[in-house]
């Protein structure tokens, strides 16, 4: 029984997460590993950088979560010029729920990206290449 304190909510984040994936564009594990070598195709990685500690996409770029809006709006002071470029954007995170989000609220503000759709948890056991910070 959820106590006093527990807050009543319009929305669950899983509903919240469901809602967003009906609206973007998912990309399966083994067909981003397919893409890897697409010069047109960037890999965003969203997870937190203890995260990306543990292994990351060759050449992914790093973009934690709590920055995309703004690295992805020109008119931001924190643009990023990555995001200018004429490419298809694959966001990622850890299960796919972070980045369903983020790819959701970036299609509201007019930037096209998908996701994928499991993240980083089957990359490796699906065999896709990890990298590791030196």
């Amino acid at each position: 029984m959820p106590s006093p304190r527990t807050p009543k909510l319009k929305i669950s984040s899983a509903q919240m997460v469901a809602n967003a994936r009906a609206r973007i564009e998912e990309i399966e594990t083994k067909d981003l590993i397919e893409m890897l070598q697409d010069p047109n195709v960037v890999i965003v990685d969203i997870r937190d950088i203890r995260e990306r500690q543990r292994g990351y996409i060759p050449n992914s770029f790093h973009c934690p979560r709590g920055m995309v809006e703004f690295w992805v709006d020109p008119a931001s002071p924190y643009f990023k010029e990555i995001f200018a470029e004429d490419k298809k954007f694959v966001f990622h995170c850890a299960s796919g729920w972070r980045s369903a989000l983020t790819v959701a609220t970036l299609g509201d503000m007019g930037f096209e990206a998908a996701h994928l759709r499991e993240g980083f948890s089957t990359w490796e056991e699906q065999g896709g290449p990890v990298a590791y910070p030196e």
